[in-house]
């Protein structure tokens, strides 16, 4: 056991990917102590239902993956090594696109530089008293700010924003997690369930 909780958030209709998600979970080298799976009853979105699995966190660290998406054995184990070696906040991998292409292949291999912050994916690790003092996924009053591509916007990129002005962000350069492209990626919108 580990001192990580595993948030996912989820809707109705993609219990059979929320599977195989909670199988790469389970599949963990390092075992997280919880795992919580959010639904999203009332369309609120993934940022809001993400926010809720974060409010429910008890354990000093908190890793982030969508329902769609797996976890590859070593994924817990080795960004928890990184943010002890690295004495990290908040440390993010690389991934393995199936059914797709990278759309950033460029960025796997570049280290995070402070001053010039990019966009990274939800499934990373973070210390869970910084997630939540930074205020999460949940930004009311910020809606307008993108990242410098303006490729991606959104509460995963003000949140990597936030922790990067308040903590100390790591990329792992390896692949430890698969990111599935299929036609029922809703990019957190309720507006696009399927």
């Amino acid at each position: 056991m580990s001192d990580i909780t595993v948030v996912i958030p989820s809707i109705p209709p993609r219990i059979a990917l929320l599977e195989r998600t909670l199988a790469s979970v389970k599949a963990q080298i390092l075992q997280p102590a919880e795992v919580i799976v959010e639904f999203d009853e009332d369309k609120t979105g993934a940022a809001a239902t993400r926010q809720r699995g974060l409010e429910r966190v008890a354990t000093p660290w908190v890793a982030f993956l969508d329902d769609d998406d797996e976890f590859m054995p070593q994924h817990l184990s080795k960004l928890l090594a990184a943010a002890y070696e690295h004495d990290a906040d908040y440390v993010y991998s690389w991934y393995e696109v199936v059914g797709g292409l990278d759309p950033r292949p460029e960025e796997a291999q570049l280290p995070w530089d402070r001053e010039h912050p990019r966009q990274t994916t939800v499934t990373t690790l973070v210390q869970t008293d910084l997630a939540v003092a930074v205020g999460g996924f949940v930004d009311p009053d910020d809606t307008t700010l993108n990242s410098p591509d303006r490729h991606y916007a959104g509460e995963d990129w003000r949140f990597t924003q936030r922790v990067n002005e308040a903590g100390v962000i790591y990329h792992l350069p390896e692949v430890t997690w698969r990111w599935h492209h299929h036609g029922r990626n809703t990019s957190g919108l309720p507006s696009r369930w399927s």
